[in-house]
Formats: C-alpha cells, structure tokens, sequence
C-alpha cells in the first residue's frame, strides 16, 4: 500500500510541474477536490488519512489532464 501510495504522489509531481497554467491550476483543484472526496470516504472505513492521499493524488492527476487538454485546445504548448 505505501509503494502505491509514494507512486502515485510521485507521478502527481512530475506531471503537475511540467506543464502549462491551466494544467497547473487543474492539478491544484484537483487535488484539493480529492483529497476532500477521499478523507470523507476513507473516515468511513477508520483511514481518513489514506483516503485523503489517495484522492489528493488521483484528483492532482485527473485535474491536471483536463487542464492541459484545455491549455491544448487554446494553443499553449509547453
């Protein structure tokens, strides 16, 4: 589980750092909604902590694909 977790956080961290504005302002609201989702769902199982970085880091990676898909669409290549 923590070899999970430490790839996760590293793959939000490269891919966050990389990329344009929108890509960038994606991975925050992203990991901020996660984190949100996932401390909520994991309290429910006695590991809110878990469950906040799994969904910080999913969320980070989700909302920084949509961001660059849309930096993508406006004509910023980075």
């Amino acid at each position: 589980m923590k070899h999970l977790i430490l790839s996760i956080l590293t793959a939000a961290t490269f891919s966050s750092c990389a990329t344009g504005p929108g890509a960038q302002q994606g991975a925050v609201i992203g990991g901020l909604g996660g984190a949100a989702v996932g401390g909520i769902i994991g309290s429910q199982s006695g590991r809110g902590l878990e469950g906040a970085a799994i969904g910080g880091a999913l969320g980070a990676l989700g909302g920084n694909a949509i961001g660059n898909a849309r930096d993508r669409r406006r004509g910023y290549y980075y």
